[in-house]
């Protein structure tokens, strides 16, 4: 649906409201009337952006998936030297210090708490990993191109180790509330890169 200036501005205050309580509450402990009281409008309102609960999560899914990962910074400018994939590392990390591996709504924390049997969500999550995963691979083929990286490295493997890296340290972090396993898992999987230069 198209949407005045107005109505984008109180449908993003809505995705505003419901990210920040997710980082809180989780899903589960987010209710749309939680949503509606934070956002500060009434019950139709709600329901004229969003008709259930699964759409607004989709939308904050969306959402995050375009958020950077350091505020200020691309998400993922172009990943395609060494230099440019330790300065990624190094800003996720960070991040997981400055909020103590706690109080962001990220794409691992809701792909770890959306049931399975949500296939449209699964689906919304598994494009946003894949487009993430495309952008790796294209970072690293330039590297591999450049004589960065051998011939003989796999470039599917290798974006799907970085990607990993991210999102598990990303859990492990928030859930042990400390940038120790995303440090462990970027240095990991930075290492493994590093492994296929000539």
């Amino acid at each position: 649906m198209a949407l005045t200036r107005k109505g984008q501005a109180t449908r993003e205050r809505i995705l505003e409201a419901a990210t920040e309580l997710i980082a809180r509450q989780g899903v589960a402990g987010t209710s749309t009337e939680d949503v509606r009281k934070a956002a500060g409008i009434g019950g139709s309102q709600l329901y004229h952006y969003f008709d259930s609960k699964q759409a607004l999560i989709r939308a904050v899914i969306t959402r995050q998936a375009e958020a950077p990962l350091v505020p200020g910074q691309p998400l993922m400018g172009a990943l395609d030297s060494f230099d440019a994939l330790q300065a990624w590392a190094d800003a996720a990390v960070e991040n997981q210090e400055h909020n103590s591996g706690r109080g962001e709504c990220t794409l691992a924390s809701l792909a770890g708490e959306l049931s399975p049997t949500d296939e449209e969500t699964r689906q919304d999550l598994c494009n946003v990993f894949e487009r993430w995963q495309s952008l790796l691979h294209n970072g690293l083929k330039a590297m591999r191109e450049r004589g960065d990286l051998r011939p003989d490295a796999d470039l599917d493997e290798l974006a799907m180790t970085l990607l990993t890296a991210l999102q598990g340290g990303t859990l492990l972090s928030q859930t042990l509330r400390t940038a120790q396993p995303m440090r462990a898992s970027m240095n990991a999987a930075l290492a493994y890169v590093h492994s296929f230069a000539p």
